[in-house]
């Protein structure tokens, strides 16, 4: 039985500059920064709901270098969820993902009930080395959710937490960003049903 805490736990993971602290940076605070400084780990929160009841989104960024093992492994046991980051830029970056993965299927288990997201970010760039086919492909291996996203552009950030939340089938997480809801929005709470952004 999963712990269940006042707080809902996603875990970003990639490689070193694939842009998780950008997304995670505009999605809690609207912002974008140009120039390129190296995270060990950062811990963000924002209030959502869980089971109607208001409880915290606990955002955790970590490292992209693979000096720290242990802190890897720690996040990975703590995660309710997971983000999983390369830059369509650099197939390395996605290679880099899949013992990241493996060792999250070691330390959880059966992983079908934990909403993971595979994240091509960086797409507004042109020197593309990986297409959104590939991204998908892997998320298919992996019977993942699959998104395109650029940081840079506030393209998809909003649309990848809500998603990742709306995986979530142990228990109703809702996303509360700024009180309203758009029209486009509403629209897709009628269609899923499950989690909504208020």
């Amino acid at each position: 039985m999963p712990e269940q805490s006042n707080d809902y736990r996603v875990v970003v993971f990639g490689a070193a500059g694939v842009g998780k602290s950008s997304l995670v940076l505009r999605f809690v605070r609207g912002t974008f920064r140009e120039t390129y400084i190296p995270t060990i780990e950062d811990t963000y929160r924002q209030v959502i709901s869980c089971d109607k009841n208001i409880c915290t989104l606990q955002i955790t960024d970590t490292t992209g270098s693979h000096q720290f093992p242990a802190m890897q492994r720690l996040s990975i046991s703590k995660g309710h969820a997971f983000i999983l980051v390369y830059s369509v830029t650099s197939r390395q970056s996605m290679e880099e993902l899949q013992p990241i993965y493996d060792q999250i299927c070691q330390i959880k288990g059966d992983i079908q009930k934990i909403p993971i997201m595979l994240v091509g970010n960086k797409s507004d760039e042109t020197q593309r080395e990986l297409d959104a086919n590939e991204g998908e492909a892997l998320a298919s291996k992996w019977k993942c959710s699959f998104m395109e996203t650029s940081a840079k552009m506030n393209y998809n950030v909003q649309e990848l937490f809500q998603e990742l939340l709306n995986l979530e089938k142990r228990r109703t997480v809702s996303l509360q960003v700024d009180g309203k809801k758009s029209k486009q929005q509403k629209k897709k709470d009628k269609l899923k049903g499950k989690c909504s952004v208020m």
